[in-house]
């Protein structure tokens, strides 16, 4: 996984829940957290993060992984603004995940193992999305979706009728979006 990620985790857990916070989850998992943008670090570490967070919190992994999505996403947005330009909605915005969004990262953090997306865009206010990944961080997916969501002034509803955390080959996460009220 690249650094990049870790970095992300660094400054959403810093900037809600404060620095000791950070430096608590690194202790609580063994971590030196020595992260750096390009680097590449092996995944068991984040899952390291996150099971420390999720018991600090007594709340499910998928959930930290949420959150942590939902988190990023305003980071994100911020980094790299060219990305989320020219949308008016999260729709139009994740529909170019694969053909925009995920060769850029690649570009700019070369060995980058991005997850594979499919879309289903038959339902003019939504979108199924298929997710591939050998992380199986479907809800770290579902939190950007989120925060997307939340960036384009929208209300969006997810269902997995699908996931590979339940054994499937893998996830199909179905979003209905909505204008926020």
């Amino acid at each position: 996984m690249k650094g990049i990620v870790f970095n992300l985790l660094q400054k959403s857990v810093s900037e809600q829940y404060g620095e000791a916070t950070w430096d608590a989850l690194l202790d609580a998992a063994a971590l030196d957290g020595a992260y750096t943008a390009l680097g590449t670090y092996d995944d068991s570490e984040a899952l390291k993060l996150v099971g420390a967070a999720s018991n600090a919190l007594n709340v499910g992994p998928d959930d930290v992984l949420r959150w942590f999505g939902r988190s990023a996403l305003p980071l994100l947005a911020a980094s790299y603004p060219a990305f989320f330009e020219g949308h008016d909605a999260t729709r139009s915005f994740l529909l170019t995940l694969n053909e925009i969004i995920h060769p850029e990262v690649r570009k700019l953090y070369p060995g980058a193992d991005v997850p594979t997306f499919t879309f289903d865009t038959s339902d003019a206010d939504g979108l199924t999305i298929g997710y591939e990944s050998k992380r199986r961080f479907c809800s770290f997916a579902e939190g950007l979706i989120e925060g997307a969501a939340e960036h384009y002034n929208q209300k969006v509803s997810i269902a997995q009728s699908t996931c590979m955390l339940r054994g499937d080959t893998m996830c199909l996460i179905v979003c209905s979006f909505a204008p926020a009220v």
